[in-house]
């Protein structure tokens, strides 16, 4: 294994494209086991305005061959911190990225975007049908209400 951040003082990437994500082998292979990661205080910026948009981030999948080295994944995340894109783009990009590269059974990503301007934007994409034989639990994340 050729992990470049476990074990290490990393410092945060620049961009997501500078990230680099780390995996190692499944340690259950060939079998249908669901993981979750959730990043309650997910931030980039809006491409327009340049102001932090807030998201609560669940990341489901179950692996194939490879799983994703959780710290390489947190640093992944937290390098959009400076990074501008609407709420459709980063949310679907970290998944397809993780997708391409981990090559998971199956994968989705919940992201519940707090509200600017109003409205808040809730944004899911996954790889396709879960595995027949997977427990998938709900997201469990409630929509926004504001004060009503």
């Amino acid at each position: 294994m050729d992990l470049t951040h476990l074990g290490r003082s990393t410092p945060l990437p620049a961009s997501p494209e500078e990230a680099r994500l780390d995996y190692v082998p499944n340690p259950r292979p060939g079998r249908a086991y669901l993981v979750r990661f959730t990043a309650p205080e997910f931030t980039s910026l809006c491409p327009v305005t340049g102001q932090p948009d807030f998201a609560h981030l669940v990341l489901d999948y179950a692996p194939g061959e490879a799983i994703v080295e959780s710290k390489s994944l947190k640093l992944f995340l937290h390098s959009f911190r400076n990074h501008c894109g609407f709420h459709e783009d980063v949310t679907v990009g970290i998944a397809e990225r993780l997708a391409q590269e981990m090559k998971p059974l199956w994968l989705r990503i919940g992201g519940y975007w707090y509200p600017r301007g109003g409205m808040p934007i809730d944004v899911f994409w996954q790889t396709g049908a879960p595995p027949e034989s997977l427990w998938v639990p709900p997201q469990d994340v409630a929509g926004y209400r504001g004060r009503g």
